[in-house]
């Protein structure tokens, strides 16, 4: 990174920039995690992974990546499109949804293993500079991909927001939603429906002044004294229309007090195993290539027109990538919903995405929590319409 002053009108992310913009990159960045605190937590826990996962994927890609990459809009983090590759990752790997814990521990750090290596080939793919090769995908086959993922998603979450344990394939889920609706976790169902009724009709709301809080957080400002009020945290069980439903932590987010604590190392050990190689190559390539068409995309609608590099931002995203993987964070992109909302908020260069990683840091750091207090259903709900969306 630069620390030369820069004389042009295009805000840069250098030295000079950083003071100069600094206003605005705050504010944005406070923003975006706004909107990322939710997210994060709700992909980490649809892919498999501890809720603080997303969390350190996240905060590595605003610490690290920022400095690293030349995109000065994009915001790193986790996303959504590989939801479905992370949670295969760690079923392939023996995880069981809760059914054993130290199984899936165990085939959490053998998916994070593979996104060291995966990280690692990120790496290579930047350094011999094939970034631009993602213009020979074509578009068709890309918005295939996506919306296939996006009805997975919708699969896989829409019986949490019911207060309800998904099972089975994703044809037999979505074939399952009307039973979902009918044996669903009143109080918890409720919830998430709420949630969904939120976020959903924030879209609706035409006066500005009433969009100053992004709906994630508006959505949590409402759900989490609903949850508390309803008892959805307190162990314990309750009777509704004659039947018998349990409450308690189950269905809350669940993160460490001591975010040192929640750190864990990859196990290597599955790397080298069919698994391994079939889901390295998964991480490596579409990560790539959905992060790739991120940078694009944002390029593409900068108020200033400035170009990212994208094997630089490919080299950067590895390097991340591999550390968070070391710590225990899911893989990172350039995430498209996340760096909109960025422009939108006024940011001026990559210094956003910094402070948009750092408010998270302080925030799992200080007020744990408070975050414990989230429901599950509600983070389903924001997933259900990010893959409708």
């Amino acid at each position: 990174m630069s620390i030369s002053s820069d004389s042009t009108e295009n805000p840069k992310g250098n030295l000079h920039g950083f003071k100069t913009h600094a206003k605005n990159d705050i504010l944005s960045g406070f923003l975006v995690f706004l909107i990322a605190l939710p997210l994060c937590l709700g992909i980490s826990l649809a892919s498999g992974y501890p809720a603080v996962a997303g969390i350190f994927t996240a905060i590595i890609g605003g610490l690290v990546a920022t400095f690293l990459s030349d995109s000065e809009l994009t915001i790193k983090g986790p996303a959504a499109g590989l939801i479905v590759i992370a949670l295969g990752c760690v079923q392939d790997f023996g995880f069981t949804g809760g059914v054993d814990p130290a199984k899936d521990f165990q085939a959490y750090r053998l998916a994070l293993g593979v996104g060291v290596v995966a990280g690692v080939y990120q790496i290579i793919l930047g350094l011999f500079r094939v970034g631009l090769l993602v213009k020979l995908f074509p578009k068709a086959a890309i918005h295939g991909l996506l919306a296939s993922i996006g009805i997975i998603i919708i699969a896989k979450q829409f019986p949490v927001l019911m207060g309800l344990s998904p099972q089975g394939s994703p044809l037999e889920l979505l074939a399952g939603i009307p039973s979902f609706l009918i044996n669903m976790n009143p109080k918890a169902g409720f919830v998430g429906i709420m949630a969904l009724i939120i976020v959903v009709g924030y879209g609706y709301i035409k006066n500005s002044k009433l969009k100053v809080i992004p709906a994630p957080m508006l959505m949590l400002l409402i759900i989490v004294p609903l949850g508390t009020v309803m008892g959805i945290g307190i162990e314990g069980s309750y009777t509704f229309n004659n039947q018998i439903y349990d409450l308690g932590q189950k269905f809350l987010v669940n993160v460490p007090g001591n975010l040192l604590n929640a750190v864990t190392l990859p196990d290597f050990s599955g790397v080298t195993t069919e698994t391994g190689i079939k889901y390295t190559v998964l991480f490596a390539i579409i990560g790539s290539l959905e992060g790739i068409l991120s940078a694009k995309a944002i390029d593409g609608i900068d108020p200033w027109g400035r170009k990212t590099n994208l094997d630089r931002d490919l080299l950067a995203t590895g390097i991340a990538n591999t550390l968070s993987a070391f710590i225990g964070g899911l893989p990172m992109i350039s995430e498209i919903v996340r760096s909109k909302a960025n422009i939108d908020n006024g940011a001026k260069t990559r210094f956003a995405n910094f402070y948009h990683g750092m408010f998270l840091l302080i925030c799992v750091a200080l007020i744990p929590g408070v975050i414990n207090q989230i429901p599950l259903a509600a983070l389903a709900a924001l997933l259900v319409v990010t893959g409708f969306r």
